[in-house]
């Protein structure tokens, strides 16, 4: 029998803001477009390739904090290297940060390891 869920594999995980982002902020964080826009992971292509993964697959991303189920999309070519993720800062983005701001009053909300499943 076949293996359907692969074992999960380590990525980057990148959240930042976007410029869509920011013009559906007007809207409202509860507006479909502003939860759209901030719950889709954007991945390399080479990596959703290798990972037989098509835009708009379901994919659970892990991390020491929390875990989140979102649809994954293709980057445009050159846009991100392989084995890092981006995830528009959100509600979801959120679920997966550390609390621990190292004295600073700001967590650490880049560039974290999480385990990227498909689902």
């Amino acid at each position: 029998m076949s293996n359907l869920n692969p074992q999960p594999e380590t990525f980057i995980l990148i959240p930042g803001r976007t410029s869509r982002q920011g013009t559906t902020l007007n809207e409202g964080k509860f507006s479909a477009g502003y939860k759209d826009e901030t719950s889709t992971l954007m991945m390399c292509p080479a990596d959703m390739a290798r990972l037989s993964l098509k835009n708009g697959d379901r994919v659970r991303l892990r991390s020491e904090q929390g875990q989140i189920e979102v649809p994954c999309q293709a980057a445009k070519d050159g846009e991100l290297p392989a084995g890092l993720l981006f995830l528009p800062y959100g509600d979801l983005s959120s679920r997966l940060m550390s609390g621990d701001t190292h004295g600073t009053g700001m967590p650490d909300s880049k560039g974290f390891d999480v385990e990227l499943e498909r689902i």
